[in-house]
C-alpha cells in the first residue's frame, strides 16, 4: 500500500475475521480471557495493556508517519500530553536538560517549566529557525532532546527538520518533531532524519471535534519498545471507543487537510491585504520567513493562520466576539472554523516567560466550510 489515503483507510484495518465487517470493531472489554496460565489468545491480556482496537489505531499511526521505515512503531494516548510526559519519563532522567521551541505550544511549557522542570529536566528555548541558535542551546553531555515544532504554535514559524537532525544527533540528544498542525498528509518528519513525532490526534488526525487523543511514532524499534513499556507501565491510554473515532477520522485526513489547505490560502490572501491586520502568519505565503524551506518539506502548508491586529490587543480580543461561522473556542483541526485569543487562552500559562505570546495576535483554524462564507465573517468581525 504505496498511496497516502490507502494506507489511512487500510493500515490495520482488515475485515474483522470472524464477521466480514470492513470497519474494526470496537473492543470495549477491560479483560480477556487465557486458555490456560499464561495462554493469550492473540497477545491480549488486559486493556491498559493492549486492545485490538487501539492497535489497529497504533499500525496506522506507524503506516503514515513512517512508510518504509522497518522497526518504527506507533503508540497511542489519552492526550497528547500524556504522550508527551511519557516521552520525556522515558528518556530524560533528572540532571537532563531539553531544548524547546521559544514559541511552544503552552501545554508543552508549561510540562517541561512546571512538572518536568521540578523532577529535575531542565529546559532552554531556542529560536528553531536558526539551527545555530539551537546548537547554542544544547548542553553537552545533558541535552537528551531538541524538541521542535514546525509549524509552530501559534506563530506558525518553520523549522528545518532536516537541519536540526543533524544539530540534535551531534550533540547526542533526539529530535523529537510535533507534527500536530502539518498532520502526516503535509510533512513526514521521520523521514527527514527526527526520532520520534508527537501528535495531538485531537487535531486533524481525529479532526472532528468529538475525540481527545495523542500519539507517539518511533523511529527506533529500541526506543519503541521502551516507549511502550512506559505506555503500559504510566497507563494514560485511550478507551477503545476513542481510538475507533480516531480511526474513524483518519479515513479522510487527505481529502480534509486539501480542503483545510485550500480554504486557509484565501483567508491567508485575504488577510494580507486587509487594512485591519498588521501581518499575517502562514507558511504558504511567500512573504513568510520560512516559506522557501516549507515548500522543501511540505506538500501544501495546512489549516492554521495567525495574524496580527493593527490596531492592537483589545481590538484583537473584541474581534474575536464578533465572529459568526467561526467558532470562539480553544483546540484546532476539525471541520468547523474556530477562532481564538493565543494570549488569553491557548498560550495563557506562557504569560511573562520568554514564550509570552503577543497581544495583538488573533489564531484560525480554518475549516472546511465554504470559503466565501469564511472570508465574509472575517471580514465583518474586523470592521
Amino acid at each position: 500500500m504505496d498511496g497516502f489515503d490507502t494506507r489511512a483507510i487500510h493500515a490495520g484495518q482488515e475485515p474483522d475475521p470472524l464477521t466480514g465487517a470492513v470497519v474494526p470493531p470496537i473492543y470495549q472489554v477491560s479483560t480477556y480471557a487465557q486458555d490456560g496460565v499464561g495462554g493469550l489468545r492473540g497477545g491480549y491480556e488486559y486493556s491498559r495493556s493492549a486492545n485490538p482496537t487501539r492497535t489497529a489505531l497504533q499500525e496506522c499511526l506507524a503506516a503514515l508517519e513512517a512508510p518504509g521505515i522497518d522497526g518504527a512503531a506507533g503508540l497511542a494516548f489519552a492526550s497528547g500530553l500524556a504522550a508527551e510526559d511519557t516521552l520525556i519519563r522515558a528518556v530524560c532522567r533528572p540532571g537532563d536538560h531539553a531544548v524547546i521551541p521559544d514559541d511552544a505550544y503552552g501545554g508543552t511549557y508549561r510540562l517541561f517549566a512546571r512538572v518536568a522542570g521540578p523532577w529535575g529536566v531542565d529546559h532552554t528555548p531556542a529560536q528553531l529557525t536558526s539551527p545555530e541558535s539551537v546548537a547554542a542551546a544544547m548542553v553537552p553531555g545533558r541535552t537528551r532532546m531538541v524538541w521542535v515544532e514546525t509549524p509552530t504554535n501559534p506563530l506558525l514559524g518553520i523549522a528545518d527538520i532536516a537541519a536540526l537532525a543533524d544539530v540534535a544527533h551531534a550533540g547526542g540528544a533526539l529530535l523529537v518533531v510535533d507534527n500536530t498542525f502539518a498532520s502526516p498528509y503535509l510533512q513526514q518528519p521521520l523521514l527527514l532524519g527526527a526520532d520520534v513525532v508527537v501528535h495531538s490526534t485531537t487535531k486533524y488526525l481525529g479532526g472532528h471535534s468529538d475525540v481527545v487523543g495523542g500519539a507517539l511514532v518511533a523511529k527506533d524499534r529500541e526506543l519503541a519498545t521502551t516507549l511502550a513499556y512506559y505506555q503500559n507501565a504510566m497507563g494514560a491510554v485511550p478507551g477503545p471507543f476513542d481510538s475507533w473515532l480516531t480511526l474513524r477520522g483518519i479515513k479522510t485526513l487527505g481529502v480534509r487537510m486539501d480542503r483545510h489547505s485550500q480554504n486557509a490560502r484565501a483567508v491567508a490572501t485575504f488577510l494580507d491585504g486587509h487594512p485591519a491586520v498588521a501581518r499575517v502568519r502562514w507558511p504558504g505565503l511567500p512573504g513568510h520567513p520560512g516559506h522557501d524551506v516549507a515548500v522543501r518539506q511540505m506538500s501544501d502548508f495546512g489549516g492554521m493562520v495567525s495574524f496580527h491586529h493593527a490596531a492592537g490587543e483589545d481590538a484583537a480580543v473584541a474581534m474575536c466576539g464578533r465572529t459568526r461561522v467561526f467558532t470562539l473556542a480553544e483546540s484546532l483541526g476539525g471541520v468547523e472554523s474556530l477562532i481564538e485569543h493565543p494570549a488569553r487562552m491557548t498560550h495563557a500559562s506562557a504569560a511573562g516567560s520568554p514564550l509570552e505570546v503577543p497581544g495583538d495576535l488573533v489564531r484560525l483554524s480554518v475549516g472546511i466550510e465554504t470559503v466565501d462564507d469564511l472570508l465574509a465573517d472575517l471580514d465583518q468581525a474586523l470592521r
